[in-house]
């Protein structure tokens, strides 16, 4: 249970709870069938689809609720066996921004609440929301189903509105209305660190005993520090990306948005080639992501800015990157850049390190549990372009602490897995089930009148 006197629950383990038969997952916004790193796309699409494959493993079946956004796409998807995406028709397949999808969640709601009633009664046993748009259907199918919900904020708009970049939008009072009420409605919270914990608690109210704190986690299999000589599998990884090889590069990824201030990066290499010219010359930024969010609104702002600030020789822009060649783009790299404003978790920087690359990040959010500073890279208070730029003028020409760091980022990547994600999360659903009995025993013992939609 979470801890009373802190305030922030506790890390979840695996514990003997009930396990559910199947789950409807529910991610209005985004699908885990997009690539991460566009649109919307992101850790959250990462989470979901890894999430998903162990849960099935684990012989939980999962159903993936989410808008359809392209007639190409049938209506159900098999993305691995045990687990089902199924697209609802709800508005425009396309030209709809996240901000407008509020209006099509009564739609949304009825394409959940049909495929449920085509099956059996009690076909799922929980719902798992994710982001507050899903909480808004989860908290009205959990009533309509008699199930507890299981909600996942992964981004709070009290938090970002907070931190804003210069120049970003705030997140509008309706998100802070609904999220207030997935708050109030669900039955667990999940937070991905206990920083997101004390939010949900401090800033929304959220009764500690119902926030659960889970991690998320690394594919271990697939980032992990390259075979052999760590200089050669670098080269060999440069001239696979097209990249310099000689030099250093330092490489960001993720969507690019004012939220993330891959900004940031550039201005710091200015600043850089002010304070070290020598040093900038040998540097490499791979800027690797497309616009999303309000980064659309000018979505050339970051090559104008590389130009203006004199550093368009240093910059490379990549298109996101699939398959191997993501891990391959974390081992090419001196550095990995996480400068954001605000993260929940920050999968990037994990993904970076299991790579056994050190990361630069901003001491914020989730950014200070992913990333142990001087172990396996550095912390950066604030956004100082720099501060950015003395960090790196101190570790890229320094060699042996780099590796040093590249160990250390290794060791600290292995401590999180996927596996040990879903763990946590099935002692989670099985507090949420056994609460969600223990209420129904309670209300049939008060008599039939009481009982309602339970």
């Amino acid at each position: 249970m979470a801890d009373q006197h802190t305030g922030v629950g506790r890390q979840r383990g695996a514990l003997p709870w009930p396990r559910p038969r199947r789950i409807a997952t529910l991610s209005v916004h985004t699908s885990p069938l997009h690539q991460p790193g566009t649109g919307d796309a992101g850790g959250m699409n990462v989470y979901i689809l890894e999430v998903a494959r162990r849960l099935a493993e684990a012989n939980v079946e999962v159903e993936i609720f989410t808008r359809a956004t392209s007639g190409d796409l049938p209506p159900v998807v098999e993305m691995a066996p045990g687990v089902h995406v199924r697209h609802v028709t709800s508005g425009p397949l396309e030209g709809l921004t996240k901000e407008e999808l509020p209006g099509q969640l009564c739609a949304f709601t009825a394409g959940v609440l049909r495929a449920e009633a085509a099956r059996p009664p009690g076909h799922y046993d929980l719902i798992h929301s994710h982001y507050w748009l899903s909480g808004q259907v989860g908290w009205l199918a959990k009533e309509r189903w008699g199930v507890p919900l299981v909600h996942t904020a992964h981004t709070l708009a009290k938090v970002k509105n907070a931190q804003l970049a210069a120049g970003d939008r705030p997140e509008p009072k309706a998100r802070v209305i609904g999220e207030e009420q997935v708050v109030a409605e669900a039955d667990r919270l999940v937070a991905n660190t206990r920083a997101e914990a004390t939010d949900l608690i401090d800033r929304y109210a959220a009764d500690p005993s119902r926030v659960a704190v889970v991690e998320p986690g690394v594919d271990l299999a697939r980032f992990r520090p390259a075979a052999g000589d760590r200089e050669a599998a670098a080269r060999a990884a440069r001239r696979r990306l097209g990249l310099p090889t000689d030099g250093y590069v330092v490489a960001f990824v993720g969507r690019i948005q004012p939220l993330k201030a891959p900004d940031v990066l550039v201005r710091a290499v200015a600043a850089l080639r002010e304070r070290d010219p020598a040093l900038a010359d040998q540097v490499t930024v791979v800027i690797c992501g497309g616009p999303s969010g309000s980064g659309l609104d000018r979505p050339t702002s970051l090559i104008e800015l590389a130009g203006s600030s004199g550093v368009a020789d240093r910059v490379r822009f990549l298109p996101p990157r699939t398959g191997d060649d993501l891990p391959a783009l974390y081992r090419a790299a001196d550095l990995v850049a996480v400068p954001s404003h605000n993260e929940s978790f920050g999968l990037v920087a994990l993904e970076a390190q299991a790579c056994g690359t050190p990361v630069v990040a901003a001491a914020v959010g989730g950014l200070v549990t992913a990333v142990r500073d001087q172990v396996s890279g550095v912390l950066v208070h604030g956004h100082d372009p720099t501060d950015w730029a003395r960090t790196l003028a101190r570790l890229l020409p320094d060699r042996a602490g780099r590796e040093a760091l590249g160990r250390g980022a290794a060791r600290h990547a292995r401590s999180f897995s996927w596996e040990r994600t879903v763990s946590g999360l099935l002692a989670v659903y099985g507090e949420a089930v056994t609460g969600h009995r223990e209420r129904l025993a309670a209300r049939l013992a008060d008599g039939p009148a009481l009982t309602g939609s339970w």
